[in-house]
């Protein structure tokens, strides 16, 4: 099969608007969970991790400028200027790879365009901007892509199996190139259906620490363009070595009790990619600070025989951005195997989960070339999926 490299990303989330940003606030510890007081998103203060309005339109701007583009910057929706800005960005040096017709584009989300239920954007645009096909059709067409968009909405494990899937396509000959976008936002319905479910955490969320309280819900987008023809250069080259999914069959919102069903993935991932345990480097969770989600991740991570490597999670940072998770959080992860950093896991003190994990307390330099990277979802959906440094 063929390799599949990741040859350059974007992460845009309330810690900034591209990896370098993001990466940089991570690195300093800087959390981008705030109090927000917003009747539109909740009649109640909440804690949310928000993409600063104000800087995504002057970046929307900067963009539509770049393309010529005469429609105005009001015809397209908050989750839509997401998209492109961070397609814009992670395509920066690879202008031809959007119009090339061996090019696929893959576009992650579980509620797309939800926020035009909202009384207050019923009259702005068209119901069909609803239908995640729309969004897709919508972002093709910005960028010129030639083939139909992709469309992965499989709840939280939507990014990496939108990483899988495109991975699958390169590998079979399919295509050349993949981009490969992943986005959610804040409103409130997401908001309200998890409030529901009494799941959020009054303060930032706490992964895997004895006084977690809940999730936290953030806003995020990010790109991965993969190719199959990679170009020769000094630096190493990150592939996807493996990937695989899982479903529990459990329950519609709860997790595996045993951990066993994410282990099924973790293991044929790794089967993927001929490897055994004692390769893995490094952990990505998914780690949402839920009681069930990190005990049962933790068993999973027991199961594989994985106890003694470092894991962390990165919602205590940017909070839980569903269909772009599991790729920001990828993204940051092979930040980790470029730069040999391990970063801290945001909110962790004290281990509250029954398996001890190696749950990473302090940002530190450590060899790091095979990072596995894990997400669930409701369900009870799986996935893991693993990037090597060549």
């Amino acid at each position: 099969m063929k390799p599949v490299c990741i040859v350059n990303d974007n992460i845009i989330t309330s810690l900034g608007f591209t990896t370098a940003e993001n990466i940089a606030a991570i690195k300093n510890g800087t959390i981008g969970i705030r109090t927000v007081d917003d009747p539109d998103l909740y009649p109640s203060p909440v804690q949310l991790s928000l993409i600063e309005t104000d800087q995504l339109f002057s970046k929307f701007a900067e963009v539509l400028q770049h393309y010529k583009k005469v429609s105005p910057a009001a015809s397209f929706t908050r989750l839509e200027k997401m998209f492109i800005i961070s397609i814009y960005d992670a395509l920066k040096g690879q202008p031809m790879i959007a119009g090339n017709p061996r090019t696929l584009l893959v576009i992650s989300t579980t509620k797309g365009n939800i926020n035009l239920l909202e009384n207050r954007h019923r009259t702005t645009f068209s119901h069909k901007r609803l239908y995640l096909w729309e969004l897709g059709r919508m972002i093709q067409t910005f960028f010129g892509f030639v083939n139909t968009p992709l469309i992965i909405s499989n709840a939280c494990i939507s990014g990496v199996v939108a990483l899988m899937t495109a991975s699958r396509f390169l590998q079979s000959g399919a295509y050349d190139h993949a981009v490969v976008a992943g986005g959610d936002i804040a409103s409130e319905f997401v908001i309200s259906g998890f409030q529901s479910f009494q799941a959020l955490s009054p303060a930032p969320c706490k992964p895997f620490d004895l006084n977690r309280t809940g999730l936290s819900l953030g806003e995020g987008c990010g790109t991965m363009v993969l190719t199959a023809i990679p170009e020769k250069n000094e630096e190493p080259c990150i592939t996807i070595a493996g990937a695989a999914t899982s479903n529990d069959a459990n329950h519609i919102s709860g997790p595996s009790r045993t951990g066993q069903e994410l282990s099924n993935a973790i293991n044929e991932a790794m089967k993927q990619a001929s490897l055994d345990p004692a390769a893995i480097d490094y952990i990505s969770t998914h780690g949402t600070a839920t009681l069930f989600n990190d005990e049962m991740e933790s068993k999973a991570i027991e199961l594989c025989s994985l106890l003694e490597v470092p894991v962390n999670s990165f919602k205590g940072y940017w909070g839980h951005t569903l269909g772009a998770a599991g790729l920001i959080e990828s993204i940051a992860a092979i930040s980790s195997l470029k730069d040999n950093i391990l970063y801290r896991s945001a909110g962790f003190e004290t281990l509250g989960v029954q398996a001890p994990l190696n749950v990473i307390s302090a940002i530190r330099k450590d060899q790091i070339n095979i990072c596995l990277k894990t997400a669930s979802g409701f369900g009870g959906c799986n996935a893991a999926i693993i990037f090597q440094k060549d």
